[in-house]
């Protein structure tokens, strides 16, 4: 019996599963377009014999078992950090787990931002190949409309990246319907050939998967390269636990997803194991009278699935950002409501400018596939890797259970990676090359911030003989507010110190302000504030946000007034320092590592706009600095 608290529990569990179903499920969704058909036709495709479609099942069957359900849904996503996944939260969490090793963590950290650098090229990969793949069923359909393929993958590609400045608001609500009558769809088309055919299911015995690598050897091998594509996604589900809660991604998978994904796989196999000449088994599934049908639904289920994707990449700029990874960019807030709709026209446009190259370069979805393997299975390699750290480091788990956890899915992972190593040449250079750039962009960042913060340690003033000289020979005071931004906790800004020397004045209040990030999603409003007086007119106040919260200054300054330190904004003054940077042969960074944060630093978003201060409030001064 429901007593009245759980009705809206449930009512509540009901949406963030069908949500979950709309949102993160996209990606592995639509891989039956195109990931039974590369088994058989891709460049390492197997002969469509009975032998080779059963083993080939079973091992797409296992490998939604063991990577999705067992790795991901099960164990990994147990490594949450407060509540939030994705590998930004794996970082985090692991450098809690390294903290008394810096060498290890220092390995780590550079394996988890190449992780986070590779969904780049996923991000770029995942909306070419599924909407080429979907649109493609117009040429099962009628032959003749193959000219138009390319044209209206562009078309929509370049519309979904458009709308992206609008926010998902109010397509989002359509995404959990429209999915649901995709798997419903994926479920049925499998049904009515399993039906037919019951004999596939077979396939279900794992012994298939072992018989197909003793008959097939190496050839069968490089089959794994198009097995994982029916695993794509995974991350996904990690990544957006924290908008639905483990409890609804799993609920979806188990009694929805995953059922529909293999029913479908299998009424494929079906198709393959009695009819001769299949070149499409996806649309092949179906009847003659719906395959325009299918191609919209379709169309729109990869839609959906970009969309995620897209919408990914966001959220890992932005917690990029935040832990110091990458330089600030313009962020806009597309919901008032949910803080997780953010916009970043950089990376917009930078992903529809790979997803166009990856269309007009590659021309088909079977040509995509060479490209796709690579970033998937590098980064799900990494996800164990620094899961296991977690575990073993933060869950305390047994040495044996945990070795024999990272050996065994590690050698999944790397038998999925090793078998897409052979289609670098064919395209997987590209997902590579994307994320060697991003990665290069990240850890060039992140180590020169370091070296920009030495040097100017070496040239700043301390706080405490500071204010003792200035009690001594205190300097002429104006009215108003004037707040100094400032990195370092124990220093005088940079900027206070240009205002002294060059006006000789001093506000009537002054507030020394440091932002601190840390390595938890958000920070409650009550801990957001740090204040410390030193005199009825000198307050230093650190603000704390997490990696997934929006930075609001001004918003956060309001809290003083709780604090019995009420700020009018209109009437205060932002100092904020610029520094003119210039490379030169002191130790830290190569010469070219040197250019380049310096190029980083000079195309970065500026304090005021990333902090939302207003910018008339706001007075820069300048310094200059030799890295």
């Amino acid at each position: 019996m429901t007593t009245p608290d759980q009705g809206p529990q449930h009512t509540r569990l009901a949406m963030l599963t069908i949500g979950a179903i709309g949102v993160v499920y996209g990606d592995i969704g639509t891989s039956p377009l195109y990931a039974l058909k590369e088994a058989f036709t891709g460049t390492h495709g197997v002969a469509a014999t009975p032998e080779n479609v059963l083993g080939v099942l079973s091992l797409i069957f296992w490998s939604l078992i063991f990577v999705v359900s067992i790795k991901y849904v099960v164990l990994i996503m147990r490594a949450d950090n407060n509540g939030e996944g994705g590998i930004m939260a794996l970082i985090a969490l692991v450098q809690r787990a390294t903290a008394t090793s810096a060498r290890l963590r220092w390995f780590l950290m550079t394996l988890g931002i190449f992780g986070a650098a590779l969904f780049y090229g996923d991000g770029m990969i995942t909306p070419a190949i599924s909407v080429l793949s979907a649109v493609e069923g117009m040429e099962v359909a009628a032959p003749a409309l193959k000219t138009y393929v390319i044209p209206l993958t562009l078309g929509v590609i370049i519309l979904l990246f458009i709308v992206q400045r609008h926010g998902t608001a109010r397509v989002g609500a359509l995404f959990g319907p429209i999915m649901i009558l995709w798997f419903l769809t994926l479920a049925i088309l499998g049904i009515r050939s399993i039906l037919r055919y019951p004999d596939v299911l077979a396939a279900l015995n794992p012994l298939y998967a072992v018989h197909f690598f003793e008959q097939t050897h190496w050839a069968g091998f490089f089959v794994l390269g198009a097995v994982v594509l029916a695993v794509t996604g995974c991350e996904a589900l990690y990544a957006d636990m924290g908008h639905f809660g483990k409890q609804s991604i799993r609920i979806a998978w188990f009694s929805f997803v995953l059922p529909a994904l293999v029913l479908n796989y299998f009424g494929q196999g079906a198709l393959l194991l009695h009819s001769q000449g299949i070149t499409n088994p996806f649309y092949e599934l179906a009847p003659n009278w719906a395959l325009y049908p299918m191609v919209i639904l379709a169309t729109l289920a990869t839609i959906i699935a970009s969309q995620a994707v897209i919408t990914g990449a966001f959220s890992i700029t932005r917690q990029a950002i935040q832990l110091g990874y990458s330089p600030r960019m313009g962020i806009a807030h597309t919901s008032e409501s949910e803080i997780g709709q953010i916009y970043i026209p950089f990376i917009n446009w930078s992903l529809l400018f790979g997803v166009i190259i990856l269309v007009l370069g590659f021309q088909t979805s079977s040509n995509l596939a060479a490209a796709y393997g690579i970033a998937v299975t590098g980064t799900m390699a990494i996800d164990t890797i620094l899961a296991f750290v977690v575990i073993r480091s933060l869950w305390n788990w047994n040495w044996v259970i945990t070795a024999l956890g990272i050996v065994s899915f590690l050698s999944i992972d790397m038998a999925f990676f090793t078998a897409n190593t052979e289609k670098i040449i064919q395209g997987g250079w590209f997902p590579i090359a994307i994320a060697m750039i991003y990665f290069t962009l990240m850890s060039t960042w992140k180590h020169g911030r370091i070296i920009l913060a030495d040097r100017l340690a070496e040239i700043s003033i301390k706080f405490a003989p500071f204010m003792q000289a200035l009690i001594k020979n205190p300097p002429q005071r104006v009215a108003g507010t004037a707040i100094f931004l400032t990195s370092s906790k124990d220093a005088v800004p940079h900027a206070m110190l240009h205002n002294l020397k060059h006006n000789k004045i001093l506000h009537e209040r002054i507030i020394i302000l440091n932002v601190r990030f840390h390595d938890v999603p958000y920070v409650a409003d009550s801990d957001r504030l740090e204040i410390e007086t030193f005199m009825p007119w000198l307050f230093k106040i650190c603000v704390n946000y997490g990696f997934k919260d929006q930075t609001d200054i001004p918003r956060a300054l309001e809290l003083c007034a709780e604090k019995g330190i009420p700020i009018e904004i209109m009437d205060t003054s932002f100092f904020l320092s610029r520094e003119k940077l210039i490379s030169t042969e002191r130790p830290g960074m190569a010469r070219w590592r040197e250019k380049l944060f310096i190029w980083l630093s000079l195309n970065a978003g500026t304090a005021a706009s990333y902090f939302n201060i207003p910018t008339n409030r706001v007075i820069e001064l300048g310094a200059q600095v030799e890295l």
